[in-house]
């Protein structure tokens, strides 16, 4: 028995020799130039060292109409069945692997906001809620709390809801606001739908709000209302 021929031996490699190597150089020279679904194939390395993770990366992208964001923001659960559908991954190294993207994202926009006025930020607050919030299959409700300089001091999301439903309940606001000192608040939440109209409801539990901040001497900036990738806000339409 000898060794195998050459040509055998690089028969039996498996056909992504090499390309993991590859593109990591690739990711090192031009990070831009890999299209999403070979940037999501880098970040799968993590959930399998052997196996080839273009197909998954392939198949998820699909699952989310080829939207990295919305892959992001997908379920535990979804991920988990898409998964399910490729041998060979352990399904809970996968979320971890595709929750860095959306976490690395709103970290690094986050910290463009944070200790500067708020409202002198705009544009960089509503790219930061874009990413954090937008893409969400369900919807949540954020608290961003201000210092009298209109600085972040800290920021809760205090509930999460249904597909359409959050319960909000304005004296918890306050009590909170209250807590942490606060000066004025910017309430956030996200429409699953995409479309960013005020319900009834949302102006209503607004007015609500401002009244229960406005007993204790704080100020309500603003409600704004994101959904891939659009927003209002309630002060811009003249609803606070």
């Amino acid at each position: 028995m000898g060794d195998q021929p050459p040509e055998k031996a690089a028969e039996d490699k498996p056909h992504y020799h090499g390309h993991r190597a590859r593109l990591r150089e690739r990711f090192r020279e031009s990070p831009q130039s890999l299209p999403d679904y070979e940037y999501l194939e880098l970040l799968l390395f993590q959930a399998n060292e052997r196996k080839d993770t273009k197909p998954l990366a392939k198949r998820l992208l699909a699952a989310f109409d080829e939207d990295l964001g919305r892959l992001a923001n997908a379920s535990d659960a979804e991920i988990e069945n898409i998964v399910a559908l490729e041998k060979g991954f352990n399904a809970e190294r996968v979320v971890v692997a595709i929750r860095q993207i959306g976490e690395g994202a709103s970290r690094l926009l986050r910290s463009q906001v944070m200790q500067r006025p708020v409202l002198g930020s705009w544009t960089q607050l509503i790219d930061y809620l874009n990413v954090a919030q937008a893409d969400r299959g369900t919807e949540q409700f954020r608290l961003l709390f201000l210092d009298a300089k209109n600085r972040l001091i800290r920021e809760e999301v205090q509930q999460t809801g249904t597909i359409d439903e959050t319960p909000v309940y304005p004296r918890e606001v306050a009590k909170r606001a209250l807590e942490l000192r606060a000066a004025a608040l910017i309430v956030v939440h996200n429409h699953p739908s995409g479309d960013t109209t005020p319900s009834r409801a949302d102006i209503a539990i607004t007015r609500e709000i401002a009244a229960a901040l406005k007993a204790l001497d704080i100020a309500l900036h603003d409600h704004i209302i994101v959904g891939r990738g659009r927003h209002a806000s309630f002060r811009s339409l003249g609803l606070l």
